[in-house]
């Protein structure tokens, strides 16, 4: 049987490219994001996927979404908590408590609330797999950004934990904590840059792409990592050795 496989953020950038990977792998896919946009024009890039409108950081959204996703595949055997957004930079004196908020709502609360529901579909699976998406961010320090480092790093905590709690039902938990990764989004970020060569200098092998990320997701989520659980995996081109 195909894996069924629900990825939040699934409309653009990595989401996307996840999305693209485990279809080609055969998956069947469930996406969600708010963009509706990118999610018609990823479900017309990939044929087969299905792509809904959901707020993430809503939790009664969140609530209607997860059921709707397991009775369009069937059950779940993947779940990836792709979700996520970067919020500002400034010190933490200076953060609106609002932005706060909201970046923990999206990069950690909807994690929670995903995965609550989601858990005791994968229990039935007998071979479950959830992918948290971190960041280097939650390795090393890096100033201004106290609020994003301080969700992806519980991403990254609860990820261990949720490993040990659900390793008796057969389900693996880890994380991916990407580097900086050359979406479409990034790449206007970056365009023209000074900081540029500064930031690839970073990278040992250069800066990172969403298939990058992808390719660690369906290694993650298949057979060939039967024993792997409750890592937090940096695929970040050497970033945080540095």
């Amino acid at each position: 049987m195909s894996q069924r496989v629900l990825i939040t953020a699934g409309a653009a950038g990595i989401g996307r490219e996840f999305a693209r990977a485990f279809a080609a792998n055969g998956a069947k896919v469930f996406v969600c994001d708010i963009d509706e946009k990118s999610l018609a024009a990823t479900a017309k890039e990939i044929p087969g996927i299905t792509a809904r409108r959901y707020d993430i950081g809503s939790r009664a959204e969140i609530e209607r979404m997860v059921p709707e996703a397991v009775g369009v595949l069937g059950g779940l055997d993947v779940l990836i908590n792709n979700a996520g957004i970067a919020g500002l930079t400034l010190p933490i004196v200076d953060y609106p408590p609002d932005d706060w908020d909201k970046v923990v709502a999206v990069n950690l609360t909807a994690m929670f609330d995903v995965s609550r529901l989601a858990i005791p579909h994968l229990k039935k699976s007998k071979a479950g797999c959830i992918i948290n998406m971190s960041s280097i961010v939650a390795l090393r320090a890096l100033p201004g950004r106290d609020c994003y480092t301080a969700a992806k790093g519980a991403v990254a905590a609860m990820t261990r934990s949720m490993a040990v709690e659900y390793a008796a039902d057969k389900i693996r938990v880890n994380a991916i904590a990407p580097g900086v990764v050359l979406t479409e989004r990034v790449k206007k970020l970056l365009e023209g840059s000074k900081d540029i060569e500064k930031l690839a200098a970073t990278h040992l092998l250069g800066l990172g792409l969403p298939i990058h990320m992808a390719d660690m997701a369906v290694y993650l989520a298949s057979d060939e990592s039967a024993i792997t659980t409750g890592q937090v995996i940096s695929v970040d081109s050497g970033a945080t050795i540095r």
